[in-house]
């Protein structure tokens, strides 16, 4: 209900009755629907104006009823000068919520500007990132200044009302203040109407002294799917109508949540935010839709609740509902690329986030693995939590290690890479960034020499190929001009990769260059990632990796596992589980098939796979879009039309040779697949673009796995590269560089000469 108390003032009299009241009868209309309505009485008087006749009494008597409720009555003079003085209204506000006043406007001017209001207390609390590697003086702010800035506020525009001004001598806006905190705030409101309309001695703003009535607290009793308490995520919001703008019905509102200083480290990027069971969120009364879900294996959950008037507190129970549990099966899930810093994360108050905060993130989206990786932004801080030990709050379930990407250093024009499970996080010889190799295998040398597990990051930038095509594979020569796995195709002929990372950005681009080495004899293994929060920043685990240790459930266990490629690349919403060719396992034995001749080959596995029985319009707007828009992995794309099946395909050599189709029901499905293979080369399975097994590697009369025409692509693949990347190789290191990219030919030249067509 909007706020008001029945005393007038600045009462206009030289003002059109008809188009004054075509505006108040909106402004009615915006409020009802904006969820702050007139008071019943109020509204009623209004309507009856409209059937009276039009004079100067309809003028005093829109006036009589409106006034109460504004906080500020703005005068613009005839040059368009703005001056502000005090309302009638109650400067009433609710914490955590959004509070309606009207703000009376004398245009004497005739101007039709757009009307805005700003605040001191309404600037952002945070500093947006710079990707600097150490935050700058003049973008630190200090926890005071980050607690005076408790307002957001703003000028409803929605409709039916406008952003401009109508031209009127009279009319009233809609100003919407949200306040974070509770207790007495002074806050300092200021009015424009175009550039230079600020009045002289500063007359556009006035101070207002706000009662804040404290929220309700809300507390949350989540239990997953067993019965044990849970983090869950949660994503609050009214339903009500606000002002243009991201998450303007999201409660936390995000533009004020500061992790570094909030009760729960809460993302301002992020709609939603992470609760474990018995932990709270402030709520002002209202009506509210709250939708409780754990990432990808589970099944959202929405319902209506009511936080009433003259209660402190609510609690409020969650059961979560699963569609599939991996772990039972006993495969663990896992991202190896988030981060606490850079992208969406602000750098200040602080530069980025605690390593902490980022597990919480990590539970509430049920990952098993989790490796965060401090990177160029913030680097001298973040790299600070590194330990070469897993986080001090991991567990049994769920682990998560702070290591490294190579992003934002010399090297990164030639692709960002992963460095996992390494001992040293300094480069041998250096004391900053900008001291490191400027290409990448020098990097990977040195992190593959003290155990590290590596690979290259969002592979497909960069990938992209010169002439447009989806095709895989395609043989069009890849732009090379990015940041992702570029060059790879040089390294991984110096068996210095481990995994090839997928999921985060377009496949098809991630996939031909991946399909092209297989097909060259290189056993590199496929792993999914996020590159949360730069990506995406939707939530950590979009695209991840399903791993089925060798031994323990540990981070040892997990790089093992990428390594053997004992795991498979999803979006979490569909699975390929225990794939074998002619009886041999992907990730055991080499993941090595040998047939003495050619033959057939019988293919098994487990699928699962969740679909809503009908596609809402999210969905489909994703299965629409092409392929090179995010999200670049998702199972509405593999749904086949409007139907809850998906298609699974058995390939070879990165061609499609048998399929199936399964219900996308969340029960697994026994499948069998065969084909017969007359030459060495590795099988593979998929459900497009939504899941992806690593390979079984087939042998057929011990010969080696060579794709004349991927060799080929290969090479172009490698001219390209060293064309775009040379230039920004330092002069001191070129000619090693220029020496392993000539390696690579002469291996790629080799493979053509005794290639198959």
């Amino acid at each position: 209900m909007l706020l008001g108390q029945h005393d007038s003032h600045h009462a206009a009299a030289d003002v059109e009755p008809q188009p004054l009241l075509a505006q108040a009868m909106r402004l009615k209309e915006a409020l009802s629907f904006s969820g702050n309505a007139l008071q019943v009485a109020d509204a009623a008087r209004l309507k009856a104006l409209e059937r009276r006749p039009l004079t100067k009494e309809t003028v005093a008597q829109i006036q009589s009823i409106l006034d109460p409720y504004c906080l500020n009555v703005v005068h613009i003079n005839p040059e368009g000068r703005v001056k502000v003085d005090r309302g009638v209204a109650k400067a009433t506000l609710a914490q955590g919520g959004w509070t309606a006043f009207l703000v009376k406007i004398h245009n004497e001017a005739g101007i039709t500007a757009k009307f805005e209001v700003t605040s001191p207390n309404a600037l952002k609390p945070y500093h947006s990132p710079s990707f600097e590697h150490k935050v700058k003086k003049e973008h630190e702010l200090s926890e005071g200044q980050v607690a005076n800035r408790f307002l957001d506020i703003q000028i409803y525009a929605g409709r039916p009302l406008q952003a401009n001004l109508s031209g009127l001598k009279l009319e009233y806006a809609v100003v919407q203040i949200y306040c974070k905190d509770a207790g007495k705030r002074e806050a300092e409101i200021a009015y424009n109407a175009g550039q230079g309309s600020q009045d002289i001695g500063f007359r556009n703003s006035t101070h207002i002294l706000f009662d804040v009535k404290p929220a309700v607290k809300v507390s949350f009793e989540i239990k997953d799917d067993d019965g044990m308490p849970a983090m869950a995520s949660l994503l609050i919001t009214d339903g009500q109508a606000h002002a243009s703008g991201r998450f303007k019905g999201i409660y936390p509102l995000p533009s004020r949540r500061v992790a570094a200083f909030d009760e729960y480290p809460d993302f301002f990027f992020q709609p939603q935010i992470y609760r474990q069971s018995g932990e709270h969120v402030t709520l002002p009364p209202g009506k509210y839709k709250v939708t409780c879900t754990r990432g990808p294996e589970y099944i959202p959950q929405t319902t209506e609740i009511t936080v009433p008037e003259g209660k402190a507190t609510l609690n409020i129970a969650f059961q979560l509902k699963r569609w599939i549990q991996l772990s039972k099966l006993g495969w663990f899930s896992a991202d190896h690329h988030i981060h606490a810093a850079g992208c969406s994360h602000y750098d200040s108050p602080t530069e980025g986030v605690d390593p902490k905060d980022m597990f919480r993130q990590v539970l509430g989206e049920d990952l098993n693995m989790a490796a965060n990786l401090a990177w160029g932004p913030s680097w001298y801080h973040q790299k600070t939590f590194f330990t070469a030990k897993d986080h001090p709050l991991s567990g049994k379930q769920t682990v998560m290690r702070n290591d490294v990407e190579v992003s934002g250093f010399p090297s990164s024009h030639a692709g960002h890479i992963v460095l996992l499970r390494i001992k040293e996080d300094d480069y041998p010889g250096t004391t900053t960034i900008e001291q490191w190799p400027s290409w990448t295998a020098p990097v990977l040398s040195w992190a593959k020499s003290q155990g590290g597990v590596v690979g290259y990051a969002h592979s497909g930038w960069g990938l992209e190929p010169m002439e447009a095509t989806s095709k895989l594979p395609n043989y069009v020569t890849p732009k090379m001009d990015g940041i992702g796995a570029n060059e790879y195709v040089v390294t991984v002929t110096q068996g210095l990769i481990d995994f090839f990372s997928a999921g985060d950005t377009p496949a098809p681009w991630e996939l031909n260059m991946y399909y092209h080495t297989l097909n060259c004899g290189f056993k590199t293994r496929l792993s999914g990632e996020t590159d949360f929060p730069c990506i995406t920043d939707a939530r950590v685990g979009q695209a991840r990796s399903y791993f089925k240790p060798k031994n323990a459930m540990d981070y040892d266990g997990y790089v093992e596992a990428l390594q053997l490629g004992r795991s498979y690349v999803s979006d979490g919403k569909s699975h390929i589980l225990d794939f074998k060719a002619n009886g041999v396992e992907a990730g055991t034995g080499n993941s090595e098939l040998a047939l003495k001749s050619a033959g057939e080959v019988k293919v098994t596995a487990r699928l699962a796979a969740y679909l809503p029985e009908r596609q809402d319009s999210t969905g489909a707007g994703i299965a629409k879009a092409p392929i090179t828009e995010k999200p670049y992995w998702d199972i509405e794309r593999s749904r086949v039309g409007q139907s809850r099946t998906v298609r699974a395909e058995l390939i070879f050599n990165g061609v499609p040779v048998d399929t199936v189709e399964i219900q996308a029901d969340g029960g697994l499905k026994d499948i069998n697949l065969s084909t017969k293979i007359a030459k060495s080369g590795w099988l593979a399975l998929r459900i497009y673009p939504s899941s992806h097994s690593n390979p079984v590697f087939v042998r057929v009369d011990n010969q080696p796995v060579v794709e004349k025409q991927s060799a080929e692509w290969c090479l172009a693949a490698l001219e390209q590269c060293w064309k775009m990347k040379e230039p920004n190789i330092r002069k001191d290191e070129r000619n090693a560089a220029a020496a392993a990219y000539e390696q690579a030919r002469e291996v790629y030249r080799g493979l053509i000469a005794g290639g198959s067509k």
